[in-house]
């Protein structure tokens, strides 16, 4: 699972936090001339706006989000449409949750609990997904897999070293960094409590504050440097907490050669003959694994019934497949993930996770290509490494190019993540991009959705994108189910919004480049349009351009 996005977002705040006091950098201006028509989102957006601002629309709100909205009122209505399964192959799901259990894909020719295999298709208790992790949950990262198995090529061991050598004390640094600031925060909140009175305080309260020592001093500026990462500091320490996990995950887990997290499943998980394993129940340890339950509330949390979000879709069955643990993902259960959800009936599957190594990448591709025989379309999160997926130096697995020149399959449709400021910012800093090896950009930072035990929270990444396009891609196949998955992929790319904007890259002042230039379509997804042209399509009225492979 790439969790890069809270790693960059720590990074930033940590490098901050320790040039406090060296002198303060004149902002860097963005660009703007090359913003188009519309204008430019000046206000804050309301609280309303920053839960939904996915499902806005550009002209009317100057939020890119993909009209979701606007489709409702205008084109759906009250329109009946076909029930779609999509599969969210990712890392369990909270199935109990008050705005997802009602939306589940229910396999009815199964008997719960009673350990067998009812409808013989080779999965014990599968009742709603299947959980190919069993009871494991914390993993390495494939490079220090391969290091510690001696698998894989030559050269990709070599370049695993390398980098091992290079992450695990960054890591173990970061991790120290994070437990500093923290205990520096947590002792100036406790002396501005005291001073104040109260438990809680706002930025003003603390500039009202005239220190008289300088312990007051040094507390007053710490806190209101941390102001700016939050809108209270409990709110930052509940960040900086999530730094030291990630972190101390890395240090004990993801990068620890030493460490073996396959062994409760019981499996080899370099030999996809090596089955049946894991079992019917697809949450482990939902309280703290949140990853799979905000991407299914993104794409079909329960719409209009009075709590929590809307989800993109209507009239979807949402199927959980956990083959995703608190790592890197085995090439194997992505394999045996994505031919089960085929298998079982999804006509779309979500696939927010990615890697830079994969020793068994074969098996992936065969199953995609599979997918692609049983007209199911897969959208893939670009990843959150803020890199530029085209250069060979960056590789991103799964894919649908196999790093050749040409795509090998036309159902995978490959996504990039916005933020909700239209303009040179509006490509997140996190997100991966490319010409060639990107579809589509979607919204994708600070996104409201569902999490574990009837909660929601904000959270980003290019994982947050991709199942607001699987969402679009099932109101496409529910209302117009005679369209294929190439189709629909198509109808995707080409009825975005395009702009010539020019943007910031990762974050990179000095990296700007067209929007249209940096994926495939040069769009920004649009379900409102999506509609209109499959409508146009399955009527006959027009013609798909062709996707070159």
């Amino acid at each position: 699972m790439n969790r890069t996005y809270y790693k960059l977002t720590f990074l930033s705040l940590s490098a901050t936090f320790f040039f406090m006091g060296c002198g303060s950098t004149s902002l860097v201006s963005t660009p703007v001339e090359n913003i188009d028509s519309i204008p430019l989102k000046v206000s804050e957006l309301t609280e309303a706006q920053e839960k939904n601002w996915g499902h806005l629309d550009l002209v009317q709100d100057t939020i890119p989000g993909m009209s979701v909205d606007k489709a409702y009122d205008e084109i759906i209505k009250n329109k009946k449409g076909k029930t779609v399964v999509v599969a969210v192959l990712d890392s369990g799901m909270d199935l109990n949750h008050e705005d997802l259990k009602n939306v589940l894909w229910t396999n009815t020719d199964e008997i719960p609990n009673n350990g067998k295999d009812d409808d013989g298709n080779g999965y014990v208790d599968d009742i709603h997904g299947y959980n190919f992790l069993g009871d494991a949950y914390n993993e390495q990262l494939e490079y220090v897999r391969m290091l510690r198995l001696n698998i894989g090529d030559a050269a990709d061991r070599a370049k695993a070293r390398l980098l091992l050598d290079e992450e695990y004390p960054k890591a173990l640094q970061n991790k120290q960094q994070y437990e500093q600031i923290f205990q520096v925060v947590k002792g100036a909140d406790k002396t501005v409590k005291e001073e104040l009175g109260k438990e809680t305080y706002t930025k003003q309260d603390l500039l009202s504050i005239q220190p008289k020592t300088p312990q007051m001093e040094q507390s007053v500026a710490v806190l209101t440097q941390m102001f700016t990462y939050g809108d209270s500091i409990a709110d930052v320490l509940d960040e900086l907490q999530e730094g030291i996990t990630y972190f101390t995950d890395q240090v004990n887990y993801n990068l620890n050669k030493d460490f073996d997290g396959r062994t409760p499943v019981g499996d080899n998980p370099y030999d996809i003959t090596d089955v049946p394993y894991g079992n019917g129940n697809p949450k482990n340890q939902v309280v703290t694994e949140s990853h799979g339950t905000h991407v299914a509330g993104i794409i079909a949390a329960q719409r209009n019934n009075g709590i929590g979000i809307n989800g993109v879709a209507n009239n979807v069955e949402i199927m959980s497949v956990r083959a995703v643990p608190n790592g890197d993902e085995y090439d194997k259960d992505i394999a045996m993930g994505i031919r089960y959800a085929v298998d079982n009936g999804a006509s779309i599957i979500n696939c927010s996770f990615g890697k830079a190594f994969s020793p068994e990448a074969q098996w992936v591709y065969d199953a995609i290509k599979y997918a692609e025989s049983k007209d199911v379309l897969i959208v893939h999160a670009a990843g959150n490494d803020g890199e530029d997926l085209d250069d060979p130096e960056n590789p991103n697995y799964p894919n649908d190019h196999r790093f050749g020149s040409s795509e090998y399959v036309n159902n995978v449709i490959t996504v990039g993540a916005l933020t909700s400021s239209y303009g040179s910012d509006m490509v997140a800093t996190f997100s991966n991009y490319g010409h060639a090896n990107v579809d589509v950009f979607a919204p994708g930072d600070k996104i409201y959705s569902t999490m574990p035990s009837n909660d929601y929270e904000f959270q980003g990444g290019t994982s947050m994108a991709a199942p607001a396009v699987a969402g679009v891609a099932a109101l496409i196949r529910s209302f117009y189910p005679s369209l294929t998955a190439p189709q629909v992929k198509s109808i995707i790319m080409q009825s975005g919004l395009k702009t010539k904007t020019t943007v910031i890259l990762a974050g990179d002042q000095s990296n700007a480049a067209a929007f249209d230039k940096i994926s495939k379509s040069g769009k920004m997804v649009n379900a409102y349009n999506a509609l209109i042209l499959a409508s146009n399509i399955s009527k006959g009225k027009t013609t798909l351009e062709s996707n070159s492979k």
